[in-house]
């Protein structure tokens, strides 16, 4: 029971901020399991089952403050599903946290540039293929493979490229639905037919699983709200100095794991 209680907390904090900012459920939920030893594939499958909840009432949420770009929505979600399949196959044949320095990296550098930008006047512009593909593939792919990564990959890549933070926000938590559930069919198919061979039989986390799940959902129907409401340059602001925290703490956790 306080097993459950301490991840319904973690789910409520995550999915809060996760869903106004478009990031970081998967990344904070991956912090708290990993540091109770939960190892890294166990970790990303746990997570993405709680998602296959939490981010359809997010996604929900920002559908219903109408904060979905669909044209974005419909070109972006495809390349994050395949990106997200090939993370959870990469992952269950090898510990993918090799590139995450690299990854921190990339972030902390356009977390800056995004603060840097919310002081400066705040087009909205179309966001073209080009820019989604490659951010699509990417997010997908170290959202598995790391057990967080598709909002602060994706999020942070599209509002670099100078499009309407709400929007981007609504469309990233909206699509991450479908990702995150192609990456859990993604870790079920690899267990079913071998490929991934662990000795945990699936259930040993689910006291977690339904605290995440149970946390996320009491949160994830205000999260639209908050950013319909929130001005855009304090949601870039926001969005910025969580992405360097991020990077910062997930940096430090790599240099001395």
């Amino acid at each position: 029971m306080e097993e459950f209680l301490l991840f319904l907390l973690v789910g409520v904090l995550a999915q809060a901020v996760d869903g106004a900012l478009g990031m970081a459920y998967g990344v904070i939920s991956s912090t708290v399991l990993l540091a109770f030893g939960v190892p890294p594939a166990q970790a990303s499958a746990a997570i993405h089952a709680a998602e296959c909840f939490t981010t359809a009432a997010s996604g929900s949420g920002h559908l219903y403050h109408r904060n979905i770009d669909w044209r974005l929505f419909l070109r972006l979600a495809p390349f994050g599903i395949i990106g997200g399949v090939l993370g959870a196959y990469v992952l269950t044949s090898f510990d993918g946290t090799v590139i995450k320095p690299y990854v921190t990296t990339y972030l902390a550098v356009l977390g800056a540039w995004i603060v840097l930008r919310s002081f400066r006047k705040i087009p909205s512009v179309p966001v073209r293929l080009p820019v989604v593909a490659p951010l699509g593939l990417t997010g997908g792919f170290l959202d598995a493979a790391g057990g967080g990564g598709w909002g602060p990959i994706v999020t942070t890549g599209l509002l670099g490229a100078s499009a309407a933070p709400r929007y981007v926000i609504g469309t990233v938590n909206s699509s991450e639905f479908l990702i995150t559930t192609s990456v859990s069919i993604g870790f079920l198919t690899a267990f079913l037919t071998g490929h991934w061979e662990t000795t945990n039989d699936g259930f040993g986390y689910a006291s977690a699983v339904a605290g995440l799940i149970a946390g996320g959902l009491i949160a994830a129907p205000f999260a639209g709200w908050i950013t319909k409401r929130l001005p855009e340059k304090a949601l870039l602001r926001i969005v910025g100095v969580m992405i360097l925290v991020l990077a910062t703490v997930q940096t430090v956790q790599a240099l001395i794991g």
